[in-house]
């Protein structure tokens, strides 16, 4: 069991109106950066994660850093099941919102 991290309590903090834009900008933050991105590219928000250039191990990156700045696991599974930036982060809100981002 991990402890919560700062940014997890941060979040736990958020109104339900504002959770979901802080997930969303924390995980697109993270795949521009995995994507090498300038501010000013588009980063698609509903296309796979293989679409939009990730590999398995870039992806894997990804969600290991998400695990370390939350405090939280997010089960690989998940990436495939929801394979969107768009569906990761409403899946994250989910969770969060729901309580269960309990480490």
């Amino acid at each position: 069991m991990t402890a919560p991290t700062e940014t997890l309590l941060q979040l736990r903090d958020l109104p339900g109106t504002e959770l979901g834009e802080a997930v969303e900008e924390l995980v697109t933050t993270e795949f521009r950066r995995a994507l090498l991105m300038d501010d000013d590219e588009e980063l698609p928000l509903h296309s796979n994660f293989f679409e939009i250039g990730l590999t398995s191990l870039r992806l894997m990156n990804v969600r290991r850093t998400l695990e370390e700045t939350l405090g939280l696991p997010i089960d690989t599974t998940v990436l495939f099941s929801r394979p969107t930036v768009d569906e990761l982060v409403q899946h994250l809100t989910d969770v969060l919102a729901d309580g269960r981002g309990e480490p």
